[in-house]
């Protein structure tokens, strides 16, 4: 593999930097064609506005290490931080999906409202938990809390809007416990409130109680007796979610009990993630499968998350590879799983040798089954600068984990 803290640095980064900081407005312009070579928008969603400002933080926290500008990063992340909070923060503490260039909140469908998604609410949430780790008592931990906890609460009630995917009422999702997890857990380390950690183990006994049997995750299981369980919302899998939400949740251990703090368990949901996700024909991880592997199956309606599954199951996307391949390293590293150090080879030789665009570039992110580059939009009409960045950041940090199980979490 390549080096990760050389592609991180040399490669990946050096692209964001190069292309992506709005040195007039503040924030990242992340409206780039799938090859990173044309800018089609100036719109900034909060979303991705959120993700930069925390992955900016992090890298400025780890400026030494790396050798990479810390000032440079530390203001890329307080700029976008301080744009989210001055344009897309709402009246009602929620956040506005998008904003024009020059910050002003529209509606991404006219008549919808400008606050559409609780998703936007947690991305900003975290980005302005990095703010707080870079300039401490600035008003960031409240903000970052405060947002959490409203938006854990609207999810509780069933009064969240989760675009571009709404889910269907009848269903949960996994993709709401999961995010609270990664994002709680961010907001805790950044300031030690009891509320961030407790959002954390609500979350994980969520996906306990409603979305685990065994090693298998449902995405979107039925939550009413109105849902069918052989339809295919209820059928279907995402295995990069899971991926994805194992390493949150070993990155939260200590503040969470029960099976879901264990190596144990979370080896066994890595690996049969892994193995229905898989495409044994060409390689790589698709984007979703049924539950039991392969292409995603049962009775249809007319949801509009269900056109999506069935149109772009097989597409080969950047977020699940960049997280499986972080993930697997992570578990391989601290259960001693040989498995596990074969699927983190398997998955890190397809990464690197399908997505990386050459040195001073970054990925192709958006592939056809068989690796081929696709103009599409997949949930955002971004080319996004999270997941690639934080994963190999992530990789470059493996150290700091134990090589072998904890035995005393193992007994639990």
């Amino acid at each position: 593999m390549t080096d990760p803290h050389a592609h991180l640095v040399d490669d990946v980064l050096a692209w964001w930097l190069a292309h992506g900081p709005d040195d007039v407005h503040g924030g990242v312009l992340t409206c780039w064609d799938n090859a990173g070579r044309r800018l089609v928008s100036g719109d900034k969603y909060t979303w991705s506005q959120g993700r930069w400002a925390w992955l900016t933080a992090q890298l400025a926290l780890d400026a030494d290490r790396l050798g990479v500008d810390r000032e440079r990063l530390a203001t890329q992340s307080l700029r976008t931080a301080r744009f989210i909070r001055d344009h897309a923060l709402l009246p009602d503490g929620t956040t506005a999906f998008v904003t024009t260039r020059e910050g002003t909140p529209r509606e991404p469908t006219p008549g919808d409202g400008r606050h559409t998604s609780v998703f936007a609410d947690l991305f900003a949430a975290l980005g302005w938990s990095g703010a707080a780790r870079l300039e401490p008592g600035a008003g960031w931990e409240d903000l970052a809390l405060r947002t959490l906890l409203d938006a854990a609460g609207r999810i509780r009630a069933g009064s969240f809007r989760s675009e571009p995917y709404p889910v269907d009422r009848r269903h949960r999702s996994f993709g709401l416990p999961m995010i609270l997890v990664g994002v709680g857990e961010q907001v805790y380390r950044a300031t030690g409130e009891d509320a961030a950690a407790d959002t954390v183990r609500a979350a994980a006994h969520d996906i306990e109680a409603h979305h685990r049997t065994g090693a298998d995750i449902a995405e979107m299981p039925p939550a009413t007796d109105e849902a069918r369980q052989d339809s295919l919302l209820a059928r279907h899998r995402t295995p990069g979610h899971i991926l994805e939400a194992v390493a949150f949740l070993r990155h939260a251990r200590d503040l969470l009990d029960g099976p879901l703090a264990t190596d144990r368990t979370l080896a066994a949901i890595a690996l049969h993630a892994l193995e229905i996700g898989w495409d044994e024909a060409a390689g790589g991880l698709l984007r979703f499968t049924d539950r039991d592997g392969g292409a995603p199956a049962g009775s249809r309606s007319c949801d509009r998350y269900e056109q999506l599954v069935v149109s772009t199951w097989d597409t080969k996307l950047w977020w699940p590879h960049a997280e499986a391949m972080y993930t697997t390293s992570l578990l391989a590293r601290t259960t001693g799983e040989p498995a596990l150090r074969d699927w983190a080879q398997r998955l890190t030789a397809y990464t690197m040798n399908t997505f990386p665009d050459g040195p001073g570039k970054e990925w192709t992110q958006i592939r056809s089954r068989d690796g081929m580059p696709l103009e599409e939009t997949v949930a955002l009409p971004v080319k996004d600068p999270f997941h690639i960045a934080r994963s190999l950041l992530w990789l470059t940090q493996l150290d700091r984990f134990p090589t072998h199980p904890d035995e005393s979490q193992e007994r639990r």
